[in-house]
């Protein structure tokens, strides 16, 4: 309390009856303290700050004892006798006086300590003032400099809050933005409750700390006694300022959290375009009552969560129906496949920021076929969206429709591709379809864009297989380029063929190259199994990340689940060419014999011979016949016939004269079974014969 510095105060010779002109015009009254004999004049301006006249003082200090409080007047001793035993050359203090009316008012005091040559304080020069409105003007700004304080800390918890929430894609996002370090807590709340408004109830999403759960308010209706159904009810906010209003306004809900020690709580309705969504709640146990500005903030903050949580409930609505989009549009299972063992695995890039960029136009497809082939399909549309899903679906089937229908590869990508030219959008798609067929392992792949397929060998060893392409689909048509060429190669039992969409390989400033070798070093060094190794490989993408969708499909070759190829020859006859026929007739009759077949070697011969003639005769084209061995339970031979007619071949009955007629019926008679199958742009007759096995 002592000042230092002070300057001595030179009296007048005449004073006190004439008090310092400059001190009386700043309302200070001086006085003169002789310690030796205790005596303490002052003057009138003095006098009056005691509230003393002056024939109520008798120059003694002893007799303000009256206008100054005891705690005070020990103050103002211990400041003085401070000064006096420290060598200070003077002092200042602030006490209060009570005047004469009871009031008290706030003074400040400063003294001059005038020692003599051997440093003992002899006289105490000093002024006294009011300081009743310096200290109240003094106090009054620090009070403002606390409510602007408190002010700016609730809106730096807006703006944190607003911010945070500002980053929420979910119902979950909201809440946990709310629970966070940054959010609600920092108001000092001890519990968070958040509910939504469904069918004309409240159902509770969130409740906290834990162990705060009230029973049987999991779902509530908008009409009962509890202050979050009033604030829906009201679209008012609910502010409870004491226990004793919580208990008297809500006597259900009281019982079941006295055990919080809730001495407050807000609730807030969430509204949203004049309608109320659902409503929180912020229970206190260390404050009563609510300032103006705390209940504006809190109004505030309601309205800013109310718009998130809306954005996250369109947000996950959209995603419901995205995601239910591209699992209608996707297989819902795939066909067990004799002859092979498939894994598919379809992974959703996980894109923040905008509402259904979650689902793409990545999709995979098996296509079981006739003679033990299988389709298998890869692609992905433009884009990521739910039009980009409603497209990819329609391309799948026209796909999976074309294929069925018996067409060759090339054809199947060039109408698919014409298919989405005339589909009215501007989406483009990439696609690899590749044909197996399982008992010769003879693979036929064709590219639109797509990135190439792998190979993994039996030995261990993957290789990227490079396959002639084409334009995207849909491009393809569009520049009138709808050649496709079709890349070849085998696939021997345990050989695995791995089709995948470039989210698997691609990385952000990384080559695509480097991209294909990191993704075969991977799959060589993977599982045998393929759904073991599918979901290998979908795992290091979710560690990779990325914003691509990855679609993929493994295939692998077996070896003894169904029958397999000992031997395929083809021979291809043009009509007026009778050589071509009868090398046809030798090749048969030479293959038969070589394969062990020599007792049925004249019916398959005859059966070929009619089958070739048919083609030949009804279709004024030329006929491809393929002659194959197949093993498995039982040993069969297997002629098939290819033309160019889409007419399928009908029995006839022969007259007694007729010469023809009897060529369908012959075949049926000399085969164990026979049949058409749509090839594309024409068919395939064919029939088979159970050999024996020879010895």
């Amino acid at each position: 309390m002592a000042d230092r510095g002070a300057s001595a105060l030179s009296l007048p010779d005449d004073w006190p009856d004439h008090p310092d002109p400059i001190l009386a015009l700043n309302r200070m009254g001086s006085f003169d303290w002789d310690l030796d004999s205790g005596v303490m004049q002052m003057d009138a301006q003095a006098r009056e700050i005691f509230d003393v006249r002056p024939d109520e003082y008798d120059d003694r200090p002893e007799t303000l004892a009256k206008r100054v409080p005891s705690g005070e007047a020990l103050r103002l001793d211990a400041a003085v006798s401070h000064a006096l035993k420290d060598g200070s050359e003077n002092y200042g203090a602030y006490f209060r006086v009570r005047r004469r009316d009871g009031t008290l008012r706030w003074t400040h005091t400063q003294g001059y300590i005038r020692r003599d040559d051997t440093g003992r304080p002899r006289r105490i020069i000093g002024i006294v003032r009011d300081a009743t409105e310096e200290l109240s003007e003094s106090e009054a700004r620090r009070e403002q400099a606390a409510e602007e304080d408190a002010r700016r800390k609730q809106t730096n918890i807006v703006q944190l809050t607003t911010a945070a929430l500002a980053h929420a894609r979910t119902v979950q996002d909201v809440i946990d933005a709310l629970k966070d370090t940054h959010g609600l807590t920092h108001l000092g709340a001890t519990s968070l409750v958040m509910g939504l408004v469904e069918a004309g109830r409240i159902r509770l999403i969130a409740e906290g700390p834990a162990g705060s759960f009230v029973p049987g308010t999991r779902v509530t209706r908008i009409d009962e006694p509890y202050p979050m159904s009033e604030a829906v009810r009201t679209l008012s906010p609910c502010f409870i300022e004491s226990p004793e209003e919580f208990a008297e306004r809500y006597p259900l809900l009281w019982p079941h959290i006295t055990g919080l020690d809730i001495t407050s709580a807000a609730y807030l309705p969430l509204i949203v375009q004049a309608r109320p969504i659902g409503a929180m709640g912020l229970l206190y146990s260390d404050r009563r009552g609510f300032t103006p500005e705390e209940r504006n903030i809190l109004v505030a903050l309601g309205s800013s969560i109310a718009q998130s949580l809306q954005r996250a409930m369109f947000y996950e609505q959209e995603m419901d129906l995205a995601q239910g989009l591209q699992q209608a549009m996707l297989p819902r299972t795939i066909p067990s496949v004799p002859g092979a063992d498939v894994a598919v695995r379809y992974r959703a890039a996980a894109i923040g920021g905008t509402v259904g960029r979650d689902i793409g136009g990545d999709w995979y497809d098996l296509i079981p076929l006739p003679g033990n082939r299988v389709g298998a399909v890869i692609g992905d549309v433009q884009g990521h969206d739910t039009h980009a899903a409603a497209v990819m679906g329609q391309l799948r089937i026209v796909l999976r429709a074309y294929a069925a229908e018996g067409h060759p590869p090339a054809t199947v990508m060039a109408r698919a591709s014409v298919f989405l030219h005339e589909l009215d959008t501007d989406r483009s798609a990439t696609c690899l379809y590749a044909e197996a067929d399982l008992s010769t392992g003879v693979l036929q792949m064709v590219r639109a864009g797509h990135i190439d397929p792998l190979v993994r060998r039996t030995d261990g060893t993957c290789r990227r297989v490079c396959v002639p392409g084409g334009l995207p689909l849909g491009l393809s048509a569009e520049f009138g380029q709808l050649d496709y060429p079709v890349g070849t190669m085998e696939l021997d039992p345990g050989d695995t063929l791995l089709l995948c969409t470039d989210g698997l390989v691609e990385r952000p400033g990384a080559d695509l190259d480097d991209g294909m070798e990191t993704l075969s070093a991977l799959v060589a060094a993977g599982p045998d199994d393929v759904r073991e190794l599918a979901d290998r490989l979908i795992v290091v993408a979710e560690e990779r990340g990325g914003d691509d969708d990855v679609a993929l499909l493994l295939l692998r070759r077996r070896e003894l689940d169904s029958p397999r190829a000992g031997g395929r020859l083809q021979q291809h006859v043009a009509p007026g060419d009778p050589e071509a026929l009868s090398g046809a007739r030798r090749m048969i009759r030479a293959a038969v014999g070589a394969w062990g077949a020599r007792d049925r070697a004249d019916e398959v011969e005859l059966a070929a011979d009619e089958l070739v003639t048919n083609a030949l005769m009804h279709t004024e084209g030329a006929a491809v016949v393929t002659l194959r061995a197949l093993t498995g339970s039982d040993r069969r031979l297997r002629v098939e016939v290819e033309d160019s007619s889409s007419a399928l071949p009908r029995r006839r009955e022969a007259g007694d004269s007729g010469v023809s007629g009897r060529g369908l019926l012959l075949v049926e008679a000399l085969s164990d079974v026979w049949g058409v199958e749509a090839r594309g742009g024409g068919k395939c007759v064919w029939c088979e014969f159970v050999v024996a096995r020879p010895s």
